[in-house]
């Protein structure tokens, strides 16, 4: 039997001898993911090739590659093996490494339940941005602690089609600009990266949400997800939402002592995130595995020579 995690060189592997590559594919509101398993960290996947698997058109698609990998095979995550078994290698669909993705988590955890690895219930996982706590609910739902927000006193103004607004910064273990606008369609069509000024505030680029209120403690948003475009879903991007509108409506748990939970709607469904008095934020939503199948050794070959 062929080895489905065998590491080929895209360019001068010879496909008839060369294993196909398994993956999967699953998504969480819609934000979806090539999940590529490979336990012991022997797929090289260079930012070429995750952006030749994730074309829409000319490959799966996705919106970026979760490259499941044991914590101890990976040096990113060598030294959080010991909280977690499996590290979340993340990459956008540009190939540009990522230091978090909440949808990607929960996709993750359910393909580790999935495959067996781990039962209902609470696990670990490991990421760019520290170990995440996740919790396997039998209906099927995801719960993710996402760890603490970071709330950095410098802000942006995002314009768009001549509108400008102020865009709150918050930090989810990766870069956010929030901004509330009257009407969702104000964003535009968020195919490019909408300009946000001082562009040194984010010299890695940034996540930017534009966010509505719905009702009373229920917001819609849109999001540019960097690396990316726009995106059905982005789990960092609705936890730095809430946290954004929990501060503008007066409801910051760390003064109120009370925990607040805001629905936030994405293009691709319902995020319900919660906010404890302890800063800790716990976001819940589905998770689903679609699909099973093998890269084309000679296909890759093709596509990246």
């Amino acid at each position: 039997m062929s080895d489905p995690t065998r590491t080929i060189d895209p360019v001068t592997t010879d496909p008839v001898t060369s294993a196909p590559i398994a993956f999967l594919k699953g998504h969480g509101t819609e934000n979806d993911f090539v999940i590529v398993p490979d336990p012991d960290n022997a797929i090289d996947l260079p930012a070429g090739v995750v952006a030749r698997v994730c074309d829409r058109r000319a490959g799966i698609g996705g919106d970026g590659v979760l490259h499941v990998v044991r914590s101890a095979a990976h040096p990113a995550a060598r030294d959080m093996a010991g909280e977690a078994e499996w590290f979340m290698d993340y990459r956008n669909a540009d190939g540009s490494v990522a230091e978090m993705c909440g949808n990607g988590v929960r996709v993750f955890a359910r393909y580790l339940q999935h495959a067996g690895h781990v039962t209902a219930g609470d696990i670990a996982v490991a990421t760019r941005g520290g170990v995440k706590r996740v919790h396997l609910a039998k209906d099927g739902d995801v719960t993710v602690s996402m760890g603490r927000a970071r709330l950095p006193e410098d802000g942006v103004t995002v314009t768009v089609d001549g509108r400008s607004w102020p865009a709150r910064n918050v930090n989810m273990g990766n870069p956010h600009a929030v901004a509330f606008v009257e009407d969702l369609d104000h964003a535009g069509n968020l195919y490019t990266e909408p300009p946000y000024s001082p562009a040194a505030v984010y010299p890695d680029g940034v996540n930017i949400e534009f966010v509505a209120d719905r009702g009373p403690r229920h917001v819609a948003m849109r999001v540019h997800e960097r690396g990316a475009a726009e995106t059905r879903s982005c789990g960092t991007g609705a936890c730095a939402v809430a946290v954004a509108a929990a501060r503008r409506d007066g409801a910051d748990p760390a003064e109120t002592g009370t925990p607040v939970t805001y629905t936030v709607d994405v293009l691709g469904g319902t995020l319900v995130i919660t906010e404890h008095p302890d800063g800790e934020i716990e976001m819940t939503g589905p998770a689903v595995i679609v699909a099973e199948g093998r890269i084309d050794p000679a296909w890759l070959a093709s596509a990246t020579a």
